[in-house]
């Protein structure tokens, strides 16, 4: 396996069509040897994202913007965002939510590079989920849930009060 690859032979292997939720991804990592490290090669169309307003707990991502502009969500901030901008997503609380929205008329290209944790806690502000995810690249507990639901330490716990 050579150690690198041109985005030219990418794979789109993530399609999602769900409404405002449509984009392509190409997982880069597997092709290149990576393994504390996430790369992708994401597209969104005009008008679409590629994921909910999320942060992350563990992971930091990093985006680099190779074709056509949009806007960043970071926090309660909004920035115009084009070619050859380079995005840090530190991991933090809602402070650093993010989310990547295509504002242009054509398609916005971009590659997405982000550590890998064995255990990531993810929020989502707009929504009130948490996800966490457990295991190398999300092999292992996998679970979404509403954080308004919360219980005791002994809730359904034998002897628990």
């Amino acid at each position: 396996m050579k150690p690198f690859m041109n985005l030219d032979e990418a794979v789109f292997d993530d399609i999602e069509d769900n409404g405002l939720y449509t984009s392509r991804r190409a997982s880069l990592s597997p092709h290149i040897g990576a393994r504390k490290l996430g790369y992708n090669l994401t597209v969104v169309l005009p008008g679409k994202v590629q994921c909910p307003f999320h942060n992350h707990h563990v992971e930091e991502e990093m985006f680099l913007i190779l074709e056509g502009e949009g806007e960043l969500r970071f926090g309660e901030a909004r920035y115009p965002i084009r070619k050859h901008d380079v995005i840090a997503c530190p991991p933090g609380g809602r402070e650093v939510a993010h989310q990547i929205i295509n504002t242009g008329i054509g398609e916005l290209r971009y590659l997405s590079l982000s550590t890998l944790a064995e255990v990531e806690v993810c929020e989502y502000p707009d929504s009130g989920k948490l996800s966490v995810v457990t295991g190398e690249a999300g092999g292992g507990l996998r679970k979404m849930f509403r954080a308004e639901v919360t219980v005791g330490y002994y809730d359904r716990e034998k002897g628990g009060e």
